[in-house]
């Protein structure tokens, strides 16, 4: 198996949850992630490896993400609609749905490094190491930012309730 197989077949995971989480759509999630691993392969020589390489490509598929959520503004919010997968009565979906539009508006409006790092930790699946060597701080730093961030979250959904 080739070093690039190998990487694909550790990390397809992490970077499709990642994006799934970002995006509630299975599809999206495939297409990104099929995206990122393309660009992954095509710009491996600019890895230096001065952090893990999960956070590497979950770096490249957020922004790969980012990039066709403003290609794709109509189109998204269409597909995300008529492509809602649920067992649910559309009473709890709609409920559901209302809490999951609040939390992302609440997440979107922290401010950085909040945001970012709660959004690895999460929808990423990092460890505060990991988080931490990305942004070049210590362990702590990580995980005081990631409780900061989460209790920011908790405090304005109580707004909400």
């Amino acid at each position: 198996m080739t070093e690039l197989e190998e990487i694909y077949k550790n990390y397809f995971k992490y970077v499709y949850l990642y994006i799934y989480n970002l995006s509630g759509n299975k599809h999206i999630a495939e297409d990104i992630t099929s995206e990122t691993f393309m660009k992954a392969i095509n710009s491996i020589d600019s890895f230096k490896g001065d952090c893990d390489i999960r956070v590497w490509l979950c770096q490249i598929a957020k922004n790969t993400y980012y990039s066709y959520l403003r290609k794709n503004k109509k189109l998204v919010s269409m597909d995300l609609a008529i492509n809602k997968e649920s067992d649910l009565d559309i009473e709890k979906e709609i409920c559901i749905s209302e809490e999951a539009r609040k939390i992302n508006e609440i997440i979107h409006s922290l401010k950085e490094p909040y945001k970012e790092v709660f959004m690895l930790r999460v929808f990423g699946g990092m460890s505060f190491k990991e988080i931490a060597s990305l942004f070049g701080k210590s362990n702590n730093w990580a995980c005081v930012t990631y409780h900061r961030a989460k209790n920011k979250i908790k405090e304005r959904l109580e707004c909400y309730r």
